[in-house]
């Protein structure tokens, strides 16, 4: 199970839930701070980096690539209209973790080949969405799934008692943010949720 912390500073300090991931064992944490100019985004993503330094825990920038390869993060999240993956993919070094977010199986289709992981949502109703936003449900995430090779992560909506909703579709993790505002999941708590979910996918 891939766990990705997505941050939005206006509910928590992202460089404190960085530490929090680290000792937790989150996997990948996405910097989405759309609204920051440059500058103050890099030094943010240098904050967290530091954070995690010397850790498993890997820091991607959403969407700003010039700020992810400035700063040294392991990689990017490109949003549905950054630059295409392929374009990121040429200007990116070895080893580079390259994501897309993604809402439908045409679209996860034709980013699939060039980049590592995809993003699915909204996957179920999310506080961050408004009402009535279309959400995919397990049936369209399950579709995305089975569509391409790359790993997908749902997002949107997902708490604890949904982990083994998302494993029944064949995801390989989670994406959030609603999940981790309240509190960073203590290790012992984030390898219950990786039991729940690898349980559930190994049953499915």
């Amino acid at each position: 199970m891939i766990v990705c912390l997505v941050t939005e500073r206006h509910g928590a300090d992202p460089v404190e839930q960085a530490s929090l991931a680290v000792q937790a064992g989150v996997d990948l944490i996405q910097v989405r701070e759309r609204d920051l100019e440059a500058r103050a985004l890099a030094d943010m993503v240098q904050a967290i980096l530091g954070a995690v330094a010397g850790s498993a825990t890997r820091v991607i920038v959403n969407d700003r690539l010039d700020v992810a390869l400035a700063c040294g993060a392991h990689g990017v999240h490109l949003r549905g209209d950054s630059i295409p993956p392929r374009l990121a993919r040429a200007r990116a070094p070895e080893g580079f973790l390259i994501g897309r977010s993604v809402h439908g199986v045409a679209e996860a289709r034709d980013t699939a080949g060039d980049v590592d992981y995809l993003i699915a949502g909204t996957v179920f109703p999310s506080a961050s969405k408004t009402e009535g936003h279309p959400c995919l449900g397990a049936d369209g995430l399950r579709a995305i799934v089975r569509a391409v090779r790359v790993p997908v992560l749902a997002i949107g909506g997902v708490t604890v008692d949904r982990l083994a909703a998302v494993a029944a579709c064949g995801a390989a993790g989670i994406a959030a943010i609603g999940l981790f505002r309240d509190a960073m999941p203590s290790p012992q708590a984030l390898a219950d949720w990786r039991t729940r979910f690898d349980s559930a996918a190994a049953a499915s």
